[in-house]
C-alpha cells in the first residue's frame, strides 16, 4: 500500500487497542513495567499508608488531604448515606432474582430523578460524593431484601468498608476484615481508561449529568469480561473443588482453548501489581479462618497458566478468594468492584469537562454495496 493510501485510511485497532483516547492526571497504568500509580503515587505505598477515604480525596482533588480535610470528607460521606424512600420501595417490589449489579444500575438512575441538583453543572462534585456514599448502602440493602433479611440502620460511626460489612452482614464488623476490604477498595479505585471508566467519560463528554455517567459505568462493569470476572473465578474454584483436580481441569480448559477468568490482562505485559497485594491478603485470611485450599488452588492454577500460556494473574484472580473468605456472597463480588471504582468514576467524570471534546469515533462499514432497492408493492 502506498503512503497516500495509508494516509487516507484511518487506523483501525479493534477495541481501540493501543489508542490514546484522552489525557488524565488521575491514574497511570504502566503495563510494560507492571506499575499502577494514582496521581503519581505508587499503589503499593498508598495501600501501606492510606485509607480508602484518603484515596477518594486524592482522586477528586489530585492531592492527598491534611487531617482536617480528611475528617471533613469522612463526615461528609457518613452523613450522606440515607436513601430516599422511593429507592427502598423499588428494592422491596423489584424481582428478587435480578443480579445485584442490575438493581444497582437501575437504582442509581432512579436517584437522578429525585435530585434537582442535576440541573446545575456546578453541583457535579457534590452529587458524585453523594453517590460514593450511597452506592454501598444500595448494594447491601438490595441483597438483604432479596434474602428476606431486615435492614440494619445507617450508622455514622463507621468508615466506608466497616459500614458496608455492617449493612451486608448485620453484625458488628471485624476490624481486621474491615481493613482488608478497605485495602481491596484502594486497589480497585481507579485504573486508567478501562471499559467502565471509558463509558462514563463518553457519557460525560455529552455534558450529561453525573447519574447518567455512573449508570453507564455500572452497566459496563457488569459484563463478565470486566467486573464480572471475579465471580467467574470463584465459580471456577468451586467447580474444581480440590487441589488434586486443578491439573486436569486446567489442562482441559487449555486444550479446548477456553478462557480462564482472572488470568492475563489487556494492558499489563507483566504481573498486575494489584494481584500480589491481594494474594498476601488471601494468605492472611487463610491463616485466620483455616481454609487453605482456595489459595493453594489459586497458586497452582496461576503457575500452570503462566508456564503454559505466559499469562499472569490479574486483580480479579485473587480478589475472588479474598471476598469469599470474608464471607461476602459470590453474587455481590462485582458490586464490591463498583463500590470501590465509584471513586475513580466520579473523579474521571469531573475531569472530563476540564478539556472536553465529544467522543465521536468512526466505524468501518462492512455491509453490502449498492443493493437494488425494490419497493414492497413490486415484490412478488
Amino acid at each position: 500500500m502506498n503512503d497516500k493510501a495509508t494516509a487516507e485510511k484511518p487506523a483501525f485497532p479493534k477495541g481501540l487497542k493501543g489508542v490514546i483516547a484522552n489525557e488524565t492526571g488521575l491514574s497511570d497504568v504502566r503495563g510494560e513495567e507492571g506499575r499502577l500509580l494514582y496521581c503519581g503515587y505508587e499503589i503499593e505505598d498508598l495501600v501501606d499508608l492510606c485509607s480508602f477515604t484518603e484515596i477518594i480525596y486524592l482522586l477528586l482533588n489530585k492531592r492527598l488531604p491534611n487531617r482536617d480535610e480528611l475528617e471533613g470528607l469522612e463526615q461528609r460521606l457518613r452523613h450522606d448515606r440515607e436513601l430516599p424512600q422511593p429507592i427502598l420501595d423499588f428494592f422491596k417490589t423489584a424481582t428478587k432474582t435480578a443480579r445485584p449489579m442490575s438493581a444497582l444500575r437501575t437504582a442509581v438512575s432512579m436517584l437522578g430523578m429525585y435530585d434537582d441538583r442535576t440541573k446545575d453543572p456546578t453541583q457535579m462534585k457534590e452529587i458524585g460524593l453523594s453517590l460514593i456514599a450511597k452506592i454501598p448502602v444500595m448494594a447491601a440493602y438490595y441483597y438483604r431484601i432479596c434474602q428476606g433479611l431486615d435492614l440494619p440502620p445507617i450508622r455514622t460511626d463507621l468508615g466506608e468498608a466497616a459500614h458496608f460489612l455492617w449493612l451486608l452482614k448485620g453484625t458488628e464488623p471485624d476490624e481486621q476484615e474491615a481493613h482488608i476490604l478497605d485495602v481491596a477498595y484502594i486497589l480497585h479505585a481507579d485504573h486508567g481508561m478501562n471499559a467502565s471508566t471509558f463509558s462514563s467519560r463518553v457519557t460525560a463528554s455529552t455534558l450529561s449529568d453525573m447519574y447518567s455517567c455512573i449508570t453507564a459505568a455500572i452497566g459496563t462493569l457488569k459484563g463478565p469480561l470486566h467486573g464480572g470476572a471475579n465471580e467467574a473465578v470463584i465459580e471456577m474454584l468451586k467447580e474444581i473443588g480440590s487441589e488434586e483436580n486443578v491439573e486436569e481441569y486446567i489442562n482441559n480448559k487449555l486444550a479446548n482453548r477456553e478462557k480462564i477468568f482472572g488470568m492475563g490482562h489487556r494492558v499489563y505485559k507483566t504481573l498486575d501489581p494489584r494481584a500480589p497485594q491481594l494474594r498476601r491478603i488471601a494468605i492472611r485470611l487463610t491463616q485466620k479462618i483455616g481454609e487453605p485450599k482456595w489459595i493453594r488452588m489459586s497458586d497452582k492454577i496461576a503457575r500452570m497458566v503462566r508456564a503454559r500460556k505466559g499469562l499472569n494473574a490479574n486483580v480479579d484472580f485473587y480478589s475472588a478468594s479474598v471476598y469469599y473468605s470474608l464471607g461476602i456472597p459470590t453474587r455481590m463480588f462485582t458490586t464490591i468492584f463498583a463500590i470501590a471504582r465509584s471513586a475513580g468514576w466520579v473523579a474521571q467524570i469531573l475531569e472530563q469537562p476540564e478539556d472536553n471534546t465529544l467522543f465521536r469515533p468512526l466505524s468501518q462499514y462492512t455491509g453490502p454495496d449498492d443493493p437494488l432497492l425494490v419497493p414492497i408493492i413490486d415484490m412478488r
